[in-house]
């Protein structure tokens, strides 16, 4: 006999080989599995929060800010947590305190003052 496997051992091994890419496989689904659940989970809290600290018409205003400039919207809804879990906020905000953040927040506008000779 020869020292080559035989095509039952080559068999074998390509058999282990396959269950332990399928092993890490799972394992690398899983962890992604828990950081979306992690992520949704940290969503939920956030709109809780939300939902706790603002009116209706403060949250709808929020939303379609969000949607047409979602970066600006990240960031507002990020100071109105961060007002609310160190207790700054006192009752809920109202649509008009909404506008009012909002317009404090607002970037500058750029203006170009072009002059002609």
């Amino acid at each position: 006999m020869s020292g080559e496997p035989s095509d039952e051992e080559l068999e074998k091994l390509r058999q282990e080989k396959m269950d332990q890419l399928q092993n890490e496989q799972g394992q690398g689904q899983g962890a992604e599995e828990a950081r979306e659940a992690q992520r949704e989970q940290m969503e939920a809290k956030k709109k809780a929060l939300l939902r706790q600290h603002l009116t209706d018409g403060a949250r709808k205003r929020l939303n379609t800010v969000k949607m047409s400039k979602p970066d600006f919207g990240e960031r507002v809804e990020q100071q109105v947590l961060g007002l609310a879990q160190s207790g700054r906020i006192q009752g809920k905000i109202d649509e008009e305190k909404m506008k009012k953040l909002l317009e404090e927040l607002k970037p500058d506008e750029k203006s170009f003052d072009i002059r002609r000779r």
